[in-house]
């Protein structure tokens, strides 16, 4: 709808009802595993049979909570393990790429730009699949030919970075382009011209110019790295981290000590929304 033209009363309704159905869908299911997260029941369903927080603090079967149920707080450390080392790997290459494809012209340089997006339109197992098929072809070569069994190209934590790594660069550097192509390269010229070096400059002027984007960079993928599943669930080991994790309780049956774990995540990818706002506001 346009503001400024003036609409029948039954359509501006229309909308209205249009966008807080929207919402409703969107924010109900959230609402409903929420709710279910104080059951006091073993199961996430009706009837309610009234307000518990054994889901979250219990110690004691069958009700034990989030905060003492040792497989569920080993797999949120494995996936907060893989989405630091994930995002911190990103936000450098990210960097790099931006630099790169803003900055300086290359033969090719089209075909790499397209070749760096092709993660983002290929579907997470597929890319699993690919990522494992290769990495145990060169395992197996290398054992066979020298004899050197590589545990970093067989299924576990190193290999889950990796294939996580080789989709989420693409969104970070993405992200990190858009901040670095608004920026005024005059300013860089000034500090040259006062004596600075190239790196210094970069160092002094541009960094902290793309400080917001950089840190936005590591937020996303983090979240991305963090709630990953299609692609992890190909690379995966005996370590499994949360998503594989809840998704192995699921095939055994809920409880709503999953409904208390995804309470818990949404609560923190909040906060960490809520951060980036208030760091934008700053900024």
């Amino acid at each position: 709808m346009i503001p400024t033209i003036r609409q029948p009363r039954l359509v501006r309704y229309g909308y209205r009802a249009y966008v807080a159905l929207f919402f409703l869908y969107l924010a109900l299911p959230l609402v409903v595993v929420s709710v279910f997260a104080f059951n006091n029941s073993q199961f996430p369903s009706l009837p309610w049979e009234g307000g518990t927080l054994a889901w979250f603090f219990g110690s004691e079967r069958p009700m034990i909570g989030v905060f003492h149920e040792r497989p569920i707080l080993r797999a949120l450390g494995n996936s907060a393990f893989i989405a630091f080392f994930v995002s911190l790997m990103a936000v450098a290459l990210g960097a790099t790429n931006a630099f790169l494809f803003n900055r300086y012209d290359f033969r090719m340089k089209s075909f790499f730009y397209m070749l760096m997006l092709l993660p983002l339109v290929i579907p997470g197992i597929v890319l699993g699949i690919s990522i494992l098929v290769f990495s145990s072809t060169a395992a197996n070569g290398i054992e066979e030919t020298i004899g050197w069994d590589i545990e970093a190209l067989r299924p576990g934590l190193p290999l889950v970075i990796l294939g996580q790594f080789s989709f989420v660069t693409t969104i970070v550097t993405l992200v990190i382009s858009a901040r670095l192509h608004k920026f005024d390269r005059s300013l860089e010229e000034a500090a040259l011209n006062l004596g600075a070096s190239h790196l210094t400059a970069v160092r002094t002027v541009t960094l902290p110019f793309l400080l917001p984007a950089l840190i936005g960079g590591f937020v996303v993928a983090f979240l991305m790295s963090f709630e990953n599943f299609n692609t992890t669930l190909m690379l995966v080991g005996s370590d499994a981290p949360l998503t594989i994790a809840m998704f192995d309780r699921m095939k055994e049956g809920s409880t709503p000590l999953l409904n208390a774990v995804s309470l818990l995540l949404m609560i923190g990818s909040s906060a960490l929304a809520l951060m980036m706002i208030a760091l934008q506001r700053k900024e």
